[in-house]
């Protein structure tokens, strides 16, 4: 049997992810009817369905399910071995595909970018932002080389390497008995309504166990869909929350009703860092923009 192209791979796959042809065509930069030519002669060539198609919908059969997962995965050996090949000749040049999450992108990438560009000239960083879950997930279905995110989470067992840590400072309306003190302790939140982001964000789930500590109480009501949302809602007095403190700088200086204030030494923190799948092997490129990065949060 003639096998198949990796194009034709990359299609099946886009298809069944998308479910929609011509979602799938642009995801892949490529015309509609090309995909779609391409997929009939894959149908073709393996003599089965791939797919259900009507003016309507698409829906994946079970044979096209179970070979666009399979698919995936060939696509990701693949990509090792490109990556394999590159490494061996010229270190961080060409594309990388860096993901990083809602709460650390805006205050960190600008930096980041800036120092690879002088560090590693021939890099091209391909840069995503988006919750945790998502980039994980795409990190191992290889859509993702490199995450940049908080690492007090559920990797589903990838490479970790921790940069620095990045400690919570609280945010509370300018008015606020707590604005007026220099540093706190986590104890004098007991009582405190704590404003937090929805499900789905890693600050939430790492702001849970400081409010369930120190006796602060979740405005169940209301659930910021961002950073930006949250700050404005304990500008206009709705109550506190907490904030990583790599975006107080950027923060306060949108929001001027907002008075952030530190934590004692000890006080609650996340570790940020890298993560990356075990298999890949362009593990001593990563350690070596981990450090770039490094280097350029502690010079911002």
């Amino acid at each position: 049997m003639e096998r198949p192209s990796v194009r034709q791979l990359e299609y099946l796959v886009a298809v069944a992810k998308h479910l929609n042809f011509r979602e799938a065509a642009e995801s892949c930069h490529v015309t509609q009817p090309a995909l779609s030519t391409q997929l009939q002669q894959l149908e073709a060539l393996l003599g089965v369905q791939l797919f259900e198609r009507d003016t309507r919908r698409v829906v994946a059969t079970a044979a096209g399910t179970a070979l666009a997962d399979q698919a995936a995965r060939i696509l990701g050996e693949t990509d090792t071995l490109l990556d394999m090949a590159r490494a061996a000749g010229e270190p961080l040049t060409g594309r990388l595909r860096l993901a990083a999450i809602p709460t650390v992108a805006p205050y960190l990438l600008p930096a980041v970018v800036h120092a690879s560009r002088r560090a590693h000239e021939e890099l091209v960083l391909l840069l995503t932002e988006d919750q945790t879950d998502r980039i994980v997930a795409q990190l191992f279905s290889g859509e993702l080389d490199v995450l940049l995110l908080a690492l007090d989470v559920d990797l589903r067992g990838a490479e970790e390497m921790q940069l620095f840590s990045d400690p919570f400072v609280l945010a509370c309306p300018a008015e606020h008995p707590l604005a007026r003190k220099e540093a706190l302790a986590e104890s004098d939140l007991d009582g405190e309504t704590v404003l937090l982001l929805e499900e789905g964000h890693c600050l939430r789930d790492h702001a849970l166990p400081i409010c369930k500590t120190s006796g602060m109480t979740e405005y169940a009501d209301f659930r910021a869909t961002s950073l930006g949302t949250l700050l404005q809602m304990v500008g206009s007095g709705l109550g506190v929350t907490l904030v990583p403190e790599m975006a107080v700088e950027a923060e306060s200086a949108r929001n001027q009703g907002v008075v952030f204030r530190p934590f004692d030494e000890g006080g609650p923190s996340r570790r940020i860092g890298l993560a990356w799948r075990k298999s890949s092997a362009r593990h001593e490129e990563f350690a070596a923009l981990g450090e770039t990065i490094r280097a350029a949060f502690l010079s911002s």
